[in-house]
């Protein structure tokens, strides 16, 4: 093993094998430390010792895949190097910034360590999520010019200890000695990329099988494969055991993939979580089905009106605040007149005036809108492994006979997307998949085709099901009210730029689809659902910004709906409950979110920032449940958004919330919000 160190440290290679042996000096010394500082809290068994040999594991593996850049650095560089000094500067400042980086690396696990117990998880991927408010916690919490001049510090000593040994000189002439085909050193730097690449690849194909395997494309098999990191972390009874044994870098990029936090370890937990949600759901209506006892909430939808076969489009708006739709009456837009369109389909539609983003991205708005539930921690179940079958408004719809599609004018491919609607039965029809059929966009930019092509694609779908006798539902999702902010010319006022050039082009778009739907014989059996994703932004000094949360909501069908106006609070969540209530259907549901309509629907919301979830009622309380295992009370201002802490709790709330989100994950990750009808063959 020694006389092997020494011919690869001999080499080109002799740089990344220092980096990589300096990456596992700091990883043994961090899980000692931690070990020392768990002391009373590991099992000082069997496991406790293996963690330490299971985690050496882990930080060989890291080391080669987190020194590969250097490696493939030294490969390629010219082998004149060593003898020059200028040659010689960019390898070694090359290296000491890989160590800068890893001594940072392994100093941020100390502090997350000791703000949460445990290694890096799906909060510390949060973190990159909410940079601003992340560096500004740091720079208030911590010396931060300490910090960055101890890892200076170690970074420097490192490269100082491998020179005092004789290691760097080591490297340095037999790089230039070195006459190996230059060849070897990238197949023996890639190849394990390439096999873990491969596995991957088939894990994931074999993930895509009821996803029509065909038709996916090699990104999206590699993207489902990696979701499965997490399953080869090691994982003992006592959890400090198992925490030691982790790499925190394999650990992030595992909790990236997977995009999940564990309900039970971080937030607070109850033994009957889900028969509570259960017992909730069905006073807000329905039957309790038979089979599962309370460990599920399948029930009995019984319509209260006669049965209608009505399409349904579902004009999903792309980060549009209530705030900018004119009929909402923020002094700020309303007279600006941004959206004329919406602004008059709110004194023809069933408006619902206070409605509520589940939270703060687009796949967050795509799962509360098809799966109905509300946002628990970590990433959108979009885009975690298990998202396939599930109980959606297009499978329930499905069951029914109508043809479904999911239309989007830009690469589904993003965020999951695709997979997500094609596992759960909905045609695919976005920008790549025209190009294959030699359509063109009449207008792109780097987020696809405008909202008119869009439109323009939904039409031609809702024509060719209305011509096969099949009544259909669209999930149209919009793009151009999004950075960079660009759209065809002459469709809006030339003096509007940024969001708000944005939103009138996309209520513009949406005036001219809904002209050009009326002129079609399926128009009178239609209903139009245009709802927001998320809001614009939900950043601020609050904990949560629950102002920021309201979206805009219509639901209109001339001549089937007559208009009103609804002051109700309701969640995003209710959104498919409520048009399901509308079309009069009869359906088993597993559904979190209830009928808004209904009698005995029951005002709330749900609103989150991927650690934070909340619970807000109409009387203004918020609970909030974040870690570690913490719930906390405001009473919120609904008109100005301000927060004032709750000096008694009120415990039936607290108990509410936590029903609502343990129940709601615990049914994901048990099965439990599975499609209990037959899918639709494809």
């Amino acid at each position: 093993m020694n006389s092997l160190f020494l011919k690869v440290l001999g080499s080109r290679q002799g740089g990344a094998l220092l980096l990589a042996a300096s990456y596992v000096l700091l990883g043994s010394l961090l899980r000692v430390g931690l070990l020392i500082a768990s002391a009373g809290e590991v099992s000082w068994g069997l496991a406790t010792f293996a963690s330490l040999l299971v985690g050496l594991l882990f930080d060989l593996v890291m080391a080669w895949f987190l020194t590969l850049p250097l490696g493939l650095l030294g490969a390629v560089w010219p082998a004149s190097w060593s003898t020059s000094r200028w040659l010689r500067l960019p390898l070694r400042a090359a290296w000491l910034f890989g160590a800068f980086l890893f001594t940072f690396w392994k100093i941020s696990e100390i502090l997350f360590w000791e703000e949460f117990g445990v290694r890096f998880n799906f909060i510390a991927v949060d973190y990159l999520v909410y940079t601003t408010e992340v560096v500004k916690n740091i720079q208030e919490s911590y010396n931060l010019p300490l910090i960055i001049g101890v890892v200076l510090a170690v970074a420097t000593g490192l490269f100082l200890l491998w020179r005092r040994l004789g290691f760097v000189r080591r490297w340095e002439e037999g790089a230039a000695a070195d006459a190996s085909p230059r060849w070897r050193d990238f197949a023996a730097l890639l190849s394990p990329l390439l096999v873990l690449l491969l596995v991957a690849y088939f894990v994931g194909r074999h993930d895509l099988k009821d996803a029509s395997a065909a038709r996916s494309s090699v990104a999206e098999r590699l993207t489902a494969g990696l979701r499965h990191m997490g399953d080869v972390q090691p994982g003992w009874a006592n959890s400090y055991d198992a925490e030691l044994a982790k790499n925190g870098e394999y650990a992030f990029l595992a909790a990236f993939w997977a995009n999940q936090l564990e309900w039970h370890r971080f937030y607070p937990s109850r033994p009957d979580a889900v028969a509570k949600l259960r017992a909730t759901l069905l006073a807000q209506g329905g039957e309790a089905a038979t089979a599962g006892g309370n460990d599920h909430i399948t029930r009995r939808i019984k319509p209260a009106t006669p049965a209608r076969k009505w399409n349904v489009v579902q004009i999903t708006i792309e980060s549009l605040s209530a705030e900018y739709v004119g009929c909402y009456g923020s002094p700020e837009y309303q007279p600006k007149n941004l959206t004329p369109n919406l602004d008059r389909l709110s004194r023809e539609s069933l408006w619902f005036s206070r409605c509520y983003a589940g939270g703060t991205r687009t796949v967050r708005g795509m799962e509360a809108l098809s799966l109905s539930i509300p946002p628990i921690p970590g990433q959108s179940v979009l885009r975690r492994a298990g998202c396939e079958n599930l109980t959606t408004l297009g499978s329930v719809l499905q069951a029914k006979g109508y043809e479904t599609a999911f239309l989007y004018g830009g690469d589904g491919f993003f965020d999951n997307m695709n997979y997500f609607f094609e596992a759960n039965g909905y045609d695919i029809v976005d920008l790549p998949r025209q190009l294959g059929r030699g359509k063109q966009p009449t207008f792109a930019n780097a987020w696809g085709a405008c909202d008119e092509d869009a439109f323009a694609w939904s039409l031609e779908e809702a024509d060719r099901a209305h011509a096969a006798g099949k009544p259909f539902h669209h999930f149209v999702m919009t793009t151009s009210n999004h950075r960079p902010y660009t759209w065809p010319a002459g469709k809006i006022d030339a003096g509007l730029v940024g969001r708000e050039g944005g939103v009138a082009y996309t209520d513009y778009a949406i005036g001219a689809f809904l002209k050009a739907a009326q002129t079609k014989p399926w128009f009178k059996d239609t209903v139009f659902v245009i709802v927001a994703d998320h809001c614009a932004s939900v950043a601020g000094r609050r904990e949560l910004e629950v102002r920021k949360y309201e979206i805009p909501l219509f639901i209109w069908s001339p001549g089937n709906l007559a208009p009103r106006k609804f002051d109700t609070m309701m969640s995003q969540i209710d959104v498919a409950p409520t048009v399901l209530g509308l079309l009069g259907v009869d359906y088993l549901s597993r559904f979190v979110g209830a009928d808004a309509l209904a009698p005995s629907y029951r005002p709330r919301a749900f609103i989150s920032n991927y650690q934070k979830v909340a619970m807000l009622r109409p009387d203004g309380l918020l609970t909030v449940l974040k870690p570690v295992r913490q719930a906390v009370q405001y009473q919120a201002d609904l008109a100005t958004g301000a927060l004032t802490p709750v000096a008694t709790p009120d415990a039936a709330a607290v108990e509410e919330a936590i029903h609502y989100y343990q129940g709601t994950d615990e049914l994901f990750n048990h099965g439990g919000l599975q499609n209990p009808e037959k899918p639709r063959a494809r």
